[in-house]
């Protein structure tokens, strides 16, 4: 992601290119950087490799989070960003910052070689097809069912299935209608932290915790703690819908529900 070496090789003789690489942590970094700079300077080098090659469409993975947060609304729109002046954390502050120089970059150029879409989807959930266990979702879910968790914070999430946001970034690809486009792929609805650990619970995970942790002790601990922070950032949010009208009329999308995902992710597991 901060290098040329290899772009030019990578590129050549291809028609599409996907970027989908983007660091994410949940424990914040000492220096946001880290994450910042490969998230932003890789989506730089993507777009500007395929200016220079015969590459007809980029798909940009971004993220529900560079729309949502920084605001106090409560409906989320395509054409809505996070507010980075306020404190959002250093992933949801990187897919901001890479996705509005995306678009800054594509709107400057004065004949478009290529055709630039950005698909923003909400926390992905699903099965795995290797044996990589250590992403964030992954994690998340595993330490659930683990019972690691011994009560939770009261936060919100839109959700959606690995395999529904894999189909409309191949679909994408060759549709028209979703060129310079943002295209949300998630829940219309965001589901409580909560829920999804009583659905596993239904699911038959007895070790799924089903108490709240008060938010107020949360709130004082984010005054000493970064991590407890952006979860605090997160109960301010609160419960908040968005609209995919769009991403459902283009594609004719029937999301895959909350339980069969979680169902299929724990079976892969």
């Amino acid at each position: 992601m901060l290098s040329d070496r290899g772009w030019n090789e990578a590129v050549k003789d291809c028609d599409y290119l996907m970027h989908i690489a983007s660091p994410c942590k949940i424990k914040e970094p000492k220096n946001e950087s880290e994450i910042i700079n490969p998230a932003v300077e890789g989506t730089l080098r993507a777009l500007n490799f395929a200016k220079n090659s015969n590459i007809k469409k980029v798909i940009l993975t971004s993220s529900i989070g560079a729309m949502l947060y920084g605001n106090k609304k409560k409906y989320c729109e395509s054409s809505d960003w996070t507010n980075i002046s306020e404190y959002v954390g250093s992933y949801i502050k990187s897919k901001t910052m890479a996705e509005k120089a995306a678009w800054n970059y594509f709107n400057n150029l004065s004949n478009p070689s290529f055709s630039f879409t950005t698909i923003n989807p909400g926390m992905v959930f699903g099965p795995v097809i290797n044996r990589n266990l250590d992403g964030v979702s992954q994690n998340m879910i595993l330490n659930l069912i683990k019972g690691q968790y011994p009560v939770l914070p009261d936060i919100y999430f839109t959700v959606v299935d690995v395999r529904d946001v894999a189909k409309i970034h191949v679909e994408a690809l060759l549709k028209m209608e979703s060129d310079n486009l943002r295209l949300i792929v998630t829940s219309e609805k965001s589901i409580s932290f909560l829920e999804i650990s009583k659905t596993l619970k239904k699911i038959g995970f007895k070790k799924c915790p089903t108490k709240l942790i008060p938010s107020f002790l949360i709130k004082f601990l984010a005054l000493f703690n970064k991590d407890m922070r952006i979860t605090s950032m997160m109960i301010k949010k609160g419960s908040f819908s968005v609209d995919i009208s769009k991403t459902i009329s283009i594609f004719n999308w029937v999301p895959i529900p909350l339980e069969k995902t979680l169902h299929d992710m724990t079976k892969s597991f």
